[in-house]
């Protein structure tokens, strides 16, 4: 989300991110855009998602502003409700598709409310956009909607030269520790890597991903180190030697992603191992720049990890596709579908 609201802040847009505070949460950093955090009693489950609703339903109550956008179904609530009351035009940035999300679909009574909230407001939001083809494709299949296509693809940055510090080999993982990620396949594998994992990241899968790792005597080879900066997260991924974009094929937001972590790591210079999933394959197919599984198990990613790790001329040409990639695929080629979507908008 930083990186849409500073292009569009760069545009000449007034733009205000709005989210949560925790009593853990970084102080801000200082942007170009407002961004504003609202404090809620209760940190997870169906009363923090009904405190943080009436919260952000009454700050933007009083709030100047012509245009809205609902980041994700959690949000999508007080967003319609207000824009309808005031009259303005609202939009949906579908980022993944809620309601096929593992920690979502498994959990039958939780997936009808959140099903029955897409259902009742997603054909109310004309106007929207997602992360690729097939995920547009199923809004418009289920709710005659037409959404564009914004990749969440990263900012080109000068790399710094670090060859000589990857002889302290390290695999990374780098995003939410969620259900769905593979943390159950990825963890017994590493009783068969040299190397260890470092993943960089929280969610609601933590605690259970700590047990894992106890349970299968992998302490020394496994290290947490939670949510960092951008900055902080940028420099440690590029410090690494391979990057991992895992996901179970179960749920049609898994196997339909297109997660930020795969471009991260490639513009990063390093090689990933990847699912061999349609969107991953049809990216892959054209810049060559992961190592693709056909599935998860643990056998697969050990004997995926081990093999970037002995065959060097591999690395190396993965390696090279990376970099030559980052010439085409970054945010500032990508933002000009954003900044047109919203200039469109605006003019309408």
């Amino acid at each position: 989300m930083q990186r849409i609201c500073r292009s569009l802040a760069s545009d000449g847009f007034a733009v205000y991110l709005i989210g949560r505070r925790l009593t853990n949460s970084p102080n801000l950093s200082p942007e170009i855009f407002c961004q504003k955090r609202l404090f809620c009693l209760f940190t997870k489950g169906p009363l923090f998602y009904f405190e943080y609703n009436i919260k952000l339903f009454i700050y933007l109550l009083f709030k100047r502003l012509d245009l809205l956008c609902a980041i994700d179904l959690d949000t999508i609530l007080p967003i319609l409700c207000i824009s309808a009351i005031r009259g303005k035009r609202r939009v949906y940035d579908a980022h993944e598709y809620f309601t096929e999300q593992k920690e979502v679909y498994e959990r039958q009574t939780i997936f009808r409310i959140w099903s029955l909230i897409e259902k009742w407001s997603v054909p109310k939001f004309k106007y929207g956009y997602t992360v690729n083809k097939h995920l547009a494709d199923l809004y418009y299949q289920n709710y005659q909607v037409e959404y564009q296509i914004i990749r969440n693809i990263s900012f080109k940055y000068t790399l710094e030269n670090i060859d000589n510090e990857k002889v302290n080999k390290f695999i990374i993982y780098q995003g939410s520790v969620n259900q769905g990620r593979c943390f159950e396949q990825l963890i017994p594998a590493m009783n068969a890597i040299e190397i260890p994992l470092v993943i960089a990241g929280e969610g609601n899968f933590l605690a259970e991903t700590k047990d894992t790792v106890r349970r299968y005597g992998v302490d020394d080879k496994v290290q947490f180190l939670g949510r960092l900066s951008p900055l902080e997260l940028r420099k440690l991924t590029q410090r690494a030697y391979i990057g991992l974009t895992l996901f179970e094929a179960k749920g049609a937001n898994q196997y339909y992603s297109l997660a930020n972590r795969f471009f991260d790591y490639m513009m990063a210079g390093i090689p990933q191992i990847c699912v061999n999933y349609p969107e991953y394959v049809r990216i892959n197919d054209q810049y060559q720049f992961a190592y693709l599984i056909p599935d998860t198990n643990p056998e697969t990613i050990a004997f995926a990890i081990n093999n970037l790790l002995a065959d060097d001329v591999l690395y190396q040409q993965l390696r090279e596709n990376c970099l030559k990639a980052r010439d085409s695929l970054h945010w500032q080629n990508e933002e000009h579908k954003l900044l047109n979507f919203y200039r469109k908008l605006i003019r309408e």
